[in-house]
């Protein structure tokens, strides 16, 4: 068959970075669709296949393994925007438990080929009758296509190649995605093209997918991020696109089916409209040349549909909110926040001005004279954002959302309308003192450096990236756009902070402390609780035009730290030692040990320096580790001025508590690093903590442990943990005795806290061995009177040690009494991480784990409908190797799961026996592309080598180690792994099953139990008189 021309192709109309190697042709299919084909000449950096290792037609149709997608991107609509205060205790004892799939991977040989499609079409197109339905669209596309008509056959195509995929419905798009093994692109490819060609849109797989939709909104249906959301679209004008239920659910799509709707004709009806080459963008990335590319793209996608150029008509002619009005949402988390939010024009076309990016740096600002600054100062709030957000609701071309969102304190939210009057006073001082060019010009400097030096990030996402830019850009700006502040104008920004008034404001107020008194509104699709109510007229008129601006507001200061020096440093270095793959260690002492490599592979001026500063008795005690917690709040809090210019400069710096340490990053570009790093430590040794700071941290650790374990998903593993670990200092223990701590307990402590301690760090990238020296020698000025820390007095944590033939089982109800999901977790433990066979070891579990990823979530989720999280993943604890299932469901109890998971688990000698050598060796060869993959950024390779050195393990090339590994492992080896540490007759089988009981389930279920079973009532009193690993890390 003749392949038809373009109708328009370029090589030269992409503008990208200097540093930027690949090459990028954007052509036109005379069917309308656009396609931007970038050449990565580092994805076959070792030379093209021969033909002999190249798949013929790049198919591979071998093997009949199901999948299903691997699962939507999370937060398809609602960002949960609650803050990383309400997180950090969920993630804290993480820290040492490594999910394999993510760690280790790169050394540094192969890259991924990948293709992204966005369809201008999303849920904003929703007919009212069924809500949901592009969502449900997207669903469906997976499940099989007249070229392809299995269900799972591209999955299944894609996890034997080392390859995933991800889809996800915006507002007004609908983006595909994937990422595969390089030499088998075009096979993908070729299955991928079908979603857009001929989707078979089985009634069967409908009737399977609608509870998969169902079981998606059930995961945020306690999600106060996105119960706002609904409430704001609840609220909105009758009639207006925003006036939908996006997510869609069981009720959605069943109910219109019960009404006479026949819901396949019209999810092929939207297809029809909607699925043609004129609103269809798509990206392919690959290793071969630019016009192999360009002919797979235009023999596969050539039989798109071409249609007239159809847009979605969106309704936008009343006003979104009706003005004056105060919305209280009553939220499922312990928090305060106040929301407000202005309408803006849809600023699209002017993305080289950027005037609603000036005014968020501005607003959203939190130096001296800052709004933050000023009411943080007044113990009212903790942190203010603001900004046009990225997604959906608050960027389309209806209009853009300005929120500016306030974290407030128990005090903060009885003064909500004197914090809205102070935001209409600093709003009035930029009217006042009219914008600024040398700002703009600022933030014109950071935009352009970041373009220049941009760093990679995974290929699947570059792709989906570039899709989605090609719907809201020119051709010429796919990348430039969003860095660009090309033109200064001064009478636009004006403009745009005209809308800035009352009248055009939406408040809403997110609490669990709304009055339980008043007569409360439900918003139909989460069943939320709210009020509305009228603002004053007063209030309004004062907000208008406040009668005088406070002294302490005030534009910020010039930013120090932007970068001036972009010298790449492996240009003038010449020592041997630079060559060298991984970082080695320049100094070893008592005090501090520290790790360096010079970067002379990504070519940057960045730097990441990575410390663990471990304290004298931050662990001890449960009073010891919550004191602890205390002071790097506090710190936080105080270094926040300086971390947040230095950040708005792109030099970023994080600080948390891990065990008995402090873990101090920061990193970036390095021509200011160690400035920063100066100023932080000179505050840190000398800090002393104020009596109103320490109420306002106090009360907001209280919220966040109050908020811990919300999450069914968390709370499962943190209750692992708690088993596991012998010292996790509970949750709940430590929110008790945090209502007796003083300041003065503080000051007692934290003398003795930095009397000793212990420092290894790591700098590595655009840093000369000297510099990384200078660096270390910045913490001995600082800490030249610290005594070091001996080994001995470390806190060392240690694993349980489960006895032959275990088979524990923990049950607890979900944390919150409203959370229809439960979960369950069944752990096996493996063996140490220690010795000669530990490499080995790890090969088999990550093998069993590619291989039995996909027919899990084909039998558990897409065959059987659990739930939308049904996972399986290697587990490292402290050095421990485990393997974990894991199934969270809302409609079914965890004793039924756990059978489910047991009896998947059993089937499982069948299936690996039943594993043809050529399905086998795909899965083999896909995982160690996956652990040869290049890492794609600086950052990426640093967390890799840091987590060796945290991990004490400093085997900087394990993923390589590994892969050798991987080449003399055969079938049987595999087999007989599963049958020693799965299969209950072997005495290593050791399993522990936690299981979150849902609000819809009855934990009287758990009583009866069979009798191998040893249930774990009391953690704490199960561990004293068990058995533990000697501490390895």
């Amino acid at each position: 068959m003749a392949v038809a021309r373009p109708t328009f192709s370029s090589d030269n109309i992409v503008i990208k970075s200097p540093n930027d190697r690949r090459l990028y042709r954007l052509i036109q299919l005379d069917n309308g669709l656009c396609a931007l084909l970038v050449h990565d000449p580092e994805i076959y950096a070792d030379g093209p296949l021969e033909p002999s290792q190249t798949p013929e037609n790049g198919d591979d149709d071998g093997g009949e393994e199901e999948d299903d997608e691997d699962g939507e991107e999370e937060g398809d609509y609602c960002e949960d925007d609650e803050g990383d205060e309400d997180d950090e205790e969920d993630d804290e004892d993480d820290d040492n438990e490594e999910e394999e799939k993510k760690a280790d991977k790169g050394a540094s040989q192969t890259k991924k080929a990948a293709a992204a499609m966005c369809v201008g079409m999303g849920s904003f197109s929703d007919p009212i009758e069924a809500q949901g339905l592009a969502h449900f669209l997207e669903h469906m596309l997976f499940m099989g296509s007249t070229d392809f008509p299995d269900e799972n056959e591209y999955d299944s195509y894609l996890s034997k190649h080392g390859g995933s995929s991800n889809a996800y419905t915006e507002t007004e798009h609908t983006c595909y995605h994937f990422e595969v093994k390089r030499e088998f692109l075009r096979g993908a490819l070729t299955r991928f093209s079908q979603f857009f060609v001929s989707p078979l849109v089985k009634t069967e797989a409908m009737e399977r997918e609608v509870l998969a939709v169902d079981s998606e909104f059930n995961q945020v249906l306690q999600n106060d991020a996105c119960r706002l959301q609904q409430l704001q679209c609840h609220t909105s004008a009758p009639g207006h696109s925003f006036n939908r239920f996006f997510w869609g659910n069981k009720k959605s799509l069943i109910d219109a089916m019960e009404k006479g709707i026949n819901l396949r004709e019209q999810i092929l009806k939207l297809y029809s409209h909607y699925y043609h080459g004129g609103l269809m963008k798509l990206v392919v990335i690959g290793g071969e040349s630019l016009d192999v590319l360009e002919n797979w793209v235009l023999e596969l996608f050539g039989n798109v549909k071409k249609s007239p150029q159809v847009k979605p008509v969106l309704r936008m002619e009343v006003p979104i909110w009706k003005a004056g009005k105060l919305y209280k949402l009553e939220a499922v988390k312990d928090v305060h926040i106040l929301d407000l939010s202005w309408t803006l024009p849809c600023l699209r076309q002017d993305y080289l001005k950027k005037s609603e990016d000036y005014l968020s740096h501005l607003i959203g600002h939190e130096g001296r004279g800052s709004l933050h600054f000023f009411l943080k100062a007044k113990g009212w709030v903790t942190s203010i954002s603001a900004g046009v957000g990225d997604e959906g609701m608050h960027r389309s071309s209806i209009a853009y959302i300005f929120v500016i969102s306030i974290h407030l304190t128990d005090s903060g939210l009885e003064k909500i309308f004197e914090i809205i009057s102070f935001v209409y006073q600093y709003l009035k001082l930029l009217h006042q003192v009219s914008p600024q060019e040398w700002i703009f010009k600022e933030l014109q400097d950071i935009g352009a450096m970041e373009f220049r030096f941009a760093e990679e990030q995974p290929q699947d996402d570059y792709a989906a990236e570039l899709a989605g830019n090609l719907l809201v850009y020119p051709a010429e700006h796919v990348i430039y756009g969003e860095y660009a502040y090309e033109v200064w104008d001064e009478e636009r920004i004006k403009c745009v902070l005209g809308f800035f008034k009352p009248e055009n404001m939406r408040i809403d107020v997110v609490s669990k402390s709304i009055t339980k008194s008043q007569d409360f509104h439900y918003e139909p699709w989460f069943g939320s609780r709210y009020t509305e109510e009228d603002i004053s007229p007063s209030l309004m008129e004062l907000w208008k035009d406040p009668p005088e601006i406070d002294v302490s507001l005030h534009l910020p200061s010039k930013n120090e730290f932007i970068p001036c020096d972009f010298s790449i440093r492996a240009d003038n270095a010449y020592n041997d030692l630079t060559n060298l793959s991984a970082p080695r260690c320049i100094l070893d002492e008592p005090l501090m040990k520290f790790w360096y490599k010079l970067d002379k592979t990504f070519i940057v001026p960045r730097a990441n320096t990575y410390f663990r500063i471990t304290l004298k008795g931050g662990y001890d005690t449960v009073k010891s580790c919550l004191l602890t917690e205390l002071f790097i709040r506090l710190l936080k809090d105080e270094l926040n001025e300086i971390i947040y210019q230095a950040s708005v400069a792109k030099l970023e710096t994080s600080l948390s508590f891990v065990s008995d340490k402090l873990e101090l990053k920061v990193y970036g570009f390095n021509d200011k690093l160690p400035i920063l790093l100066s100023k932080v430590l000179a505050i840190a040794k000398s800090f002393s903590p104020s009596d109103d700071r320490f109420k306002v941290i106090k009360e907001n650790t209280e919220r966040t442990l109050k908020n811990t374990n919300m999450k069914p998903l968390n709370h499962s593993s943190y209750l692992r943990l708690q088993v596991l670990c012998e010292h996790l200092w509970d949750v709940d223990e430590k929110l008790c005795l945090l209502n007796d701590l003083s300041l003065a307990d503080l000051k007692a402590f934290i003398p003795k806290l930095l009397s000793q301690l212990y420092i290894e760090g790591l700098c590595h990238g655009n840093l000369l061995e000297e510099e990384a020296r200078n660096i270390s020698n910045i913490f001995r000025v600082n800490f030249s009177s610290v005594q070091p820390l001996p080994i001995e007095m470390r806190h060392e944590e240690h694993v349980l040690f489960l006895p032959s033939g275990a088979n524990l089982v923990r049950d607890v109800s979900v944390k919150n009494k409203l959370e229809t999901n439960s979960v369950v977790e069944l752990y096996f433990q493996i063996e140490p991480d220690v010795g000669i066979e530990s490499t080995k070891l790890k090969a088999l579990i990550d093998l069993f784990d590619e291989i039995v990823e996909e027919p899990i979530f084909n039998q558990l989720r897409t065959k059987e409908q659990l739930g939308y999280v049904v996972e399986c993943s290697p587990r490292i604890t402290y050095r421990i190797h485990g393997f974990c299932f894991c199934v969270q469901s809302s409609k079914f109890n965890p004793v039924y799961l756990q059978g489910r998971i047991e009896n998947f688990i059993n089937g499982l000698e069948e299936l690996l026996n039943g594993l043809d050598d050529e399905s086998f060796e795909n899965y083999k060869s896909g995982l160690i592309a996956k652990l040869l993959e290049k890492d794609p950024s600086l950052a990426y390779e640093t967390n890799r080598f840091w987590g060796q050195i945290v991990d004490r393990r400093y085997m900087f090339d394990l993923s390589v180690k590994e892969a050798e590994e991987l080449r003399s492992i055969h079938k049987i080896d595999v087999i007989n792994w599963y049958k020693t540490y799965m299969q209950q007759s072997s005495p290593k089988c050791r399993r522990l099953a936690v299981r979150v009981w849902g609000c819809n389930t009855d934990l009287k279920e758990a009583e009866t139990q069979p009798k191998s079973v040893q249930v774990i009532t009391d953690p704490a009193a199960f561990k004293k008189s068990s058995k533990f690993y000697p501490s390895i890390c």
